[in-house]
C-alpha cells in the first residue's frame, strides 16, 4: 500500500516537474520524485540503493539549484512567500510521514528477511572464510554491485565538485 501511495506521488512529482514554469520550482518537483525513488528503495528492502539514490539526488540538486538560482525567481520576487512557505512545510511534512511510513517497515536488528540472508548467515564463514559477515557479503556475494555504487558516487561528486568550482569561471560581471 504504502509503495503504491510512494509511486503515485512519484508521478505527481514528475508531472509537476515538466509542467511548472519556473526553474527552480521544477529542481525542487524533480528532488521530490528522486527522494521518493529512495523510500521506494527502502519499501522494497533495498537500503544500499537508497543510500546511493539518496547521495545522488542531493548532490544533482545542488548541481540544479546552482545552475538555475541567479536565472529566474519569480516566485520570490512576486511576494508569493506565504504560499512558497506553505508549499515548503507541506512537502516536508509528506516527506517525513512517508519516510516514517518506509523506515517503519524494516525488519529488526539481526532478523533475516529473505532466504538468502539466511544463507549468508549460515554458510558466510565456510565459502568465503572471511569472519568478518559484513565484508564477506560486500567483497565476495556483492562485489560487483558495491563497486557500481562506488563509482556512481565518485561521479555525482566529481561532477557535483566540475560545475561548482570558481577556479576557471569568467565574471560576467
Amino acid at each position: 500500500m504504502e509503495l503504491h501511495i510512494i509511486l503515485i506521488f512519484m508521478i505527481f512529482a514528475a508531472i509537476m516537474a515538466v509542467e511548472i514554469k519556473d526553474l527552480i520550482s521544477s529542481v525542487i518537483a524533480l528532488s521530490a520524485a528522486g527522494l521518493g525513488l529512495c523510500l521506494a528503495f527502502l519499501i522494497l528492502k533495498a537500503p544500499n540503493l537508497a543510500i546511493t539514490q539518496l547521495v545522488v539526488e542531493i548532490l544533482c540538486v545542488i548541481v540544479l539549484i546552482r545552475g538555475t538560482i541567479n536565472k529566474d525567481l519569480p516566485l520570490v520576487k512576486d511576494g508569493r512567500w506565504l504560499f512558497n512557505t506553505i508549499a515548503t512545510l507541506f512537502s516536508l511534512a509528506v516527506l517525513l510521514l512517508f519516510s516514517y511510513l518506509a523506515l517503519k517497515e524494516l525488519p529488526n536488528f539481526g532478523a533475516p528477511l529473505m532466504r538468502v540472508s539466511q544463507e549468508y548467515i549460515s554458510t558466510g564463514l565456510e565459502k568465503t572464510g572471511s569472519p568478518n559477515l559484513v565484508t564477506a557479503v560486500a567483497l565476495n556475494f556483492r562485489g560487483y554491485d558495491a563497486l557500481a555504487e562506488a563509482a556512481i558516487i565518485f561521479t555525482a561528486i566529481i561532477g557535483t565538485l566540475a560545475i561548482a568550482r570558481k577556479i576557471g569561471k569568467k565574471d560576467e560581471e
